[in-house]
């Protein structure tokens, strides 16, 4: 048996509290050791949840503590390239929230020392492990579509008011939907499709009074083929989560993956059964029509199932040396360039040729 890895988590606002602490607690191998939280009402939650960890007040407690190898910044976009340095300047492992930095230069950096230090650095796109993304794959393998033409994906919400005090609503570097939701959205499609050829991006401000972007489209150009990704914070309706088109056929999957919602509710991998199982009604439809056969195919596809722990077990494994790292930090530096390319895109109002 492996020792287990000590883990030191810098925040715990909505990423740390709702995503990672809750996961890497359920991870066997992995040790919630230490938590860098300065309001009361987290260390309140941290002392019933998780009892046996350590509570800091300074970031830099963690960084610097011998005993802790694996350090995660959940923190503020504005703060992740600082203390991922350090951390890896202090001989750490490190997972970043994403988006990784807020620029391609500063995530080029962060590369280049942890290959120095000969540590592991990665950027929790958990979007990888949900269900709906994981079903895709396998439809798109399935080639039941035939040759695809057209991809979309939306990653909406509602809210039609602001959140006071709440930096991604502020107009900071990183912050509004663009970067959190957006960065989501371009990984899976890099992953799927590669790098595009060409990329042009539309932003807006809808809310009343808000300074960061709340809706946004980004065209993806492929040869043959075009990808469209939305969000928007004022989209009430329910939309699909995923349309594919292809030559013989579509998938359009409504709904979204379970694990978000289990994990606000208090649920984990540890206390339910069925964790990250979608409901039948929010299964995908898959329609089909070979090749002009005349056999027209329509029905559900059984939804696979989230699997966010997977992200670090990963992790855990890469450290021993007995895996190979899934997400890497130069594909979410990747991301980061498309972020930049598509400020520059709305910024112009013309296609960015990448080419």
């Amino acid at each position: 048996m492996q020792q287990s890895i000590n883990v030191g988590l810098i925040g715990f606002g909505m990423a740390g509290q709702v995503f990672h602490a809750p996961i890497i607690n359920c991870v066997p191998g992995l040790r919630l050791h230490t938590i860098y939280a300065r309001r009361a009402e987290q260390q309140a939650i941290i002392h019933s949840k998780y009892p046996q960890t350590q509570i800091v007040a300074d970031p830099q407690d963690i960084i610097q503590d011998p005993d802790i190898e694996l350090v995660i910044v959940a923190t503020a976009n504005s703060v992740h390239f600082s203390l991922t340095k350090d951390a890896l300047l202090a001989g750490k492992h490190v997972v970043v929230e994403k988006p990784f930095t807020n620029t391609a230069t500063d995530a080029e950096e962060l590369i280049a020392l942890a290959q120095k230090q000969g540590k592991i650095l990665s950027v929790f796109h958990s979007a990888r492990w949900h269900s709906d993304y994981l079903t895709v794959q396998d439809v798109l393998k399935s080639g039941e579509l035939g040759r695809l033409v057209t991809y979309e994906v939306r990653y909406d919400r509602f809210r039609n008011y602001l959140r006071p005090g709440a930096w991604r609503e502020e107009d900071l570097p990183g912050s509004g939907i663009f970067f959190d939701l957006g960065a989501h959205l371009i990984d899976q499609s890099l992953q799927l499709f590669g790098k595009p050829q060409a990329i042009f991006t539309y932003l807006r401000k809808m809310r009343e009074g808000v300074k960061a972007v709340d809706d946004f489209e980004i065209m993806l150009y492929y040869h043959n083929l075009k990808v469209s990704l939305k969000g928007s914070m004022l989209i009430k309706e329910p939309t699909p989560r995923f349309a594919l088109y292809g030559t013989d056929g579509a998938f359009v999957k409504h709904g979204v993956d379970p694990q978000e919602v289990a994990l606000k509710e208090g649920r984990t991998p540890l206390n339910t059964s069925n964790w990250g199982e979608e409901p039948s009604d929010i299964w995908g439809i898959l329609h089909t029509d070979t090749k002009g056969s005349g056999f027209d195919a329509r029905g559900p596809i059984p939804s696979k199932k989230g699997n966010y722990p997977g992200f670090y077990e990963n992790v855990r494994d890469a450290i021993h040396g007995t895996a190979e790292l899934v997400v890497k930090p130069e594909q979410a530096k990747d991301v980061i360039e498309i972020l930049e390319l598509g400020l520059k895109s709305h910024a112009e109002r013309r296609v960015i040729d990448l080419s």
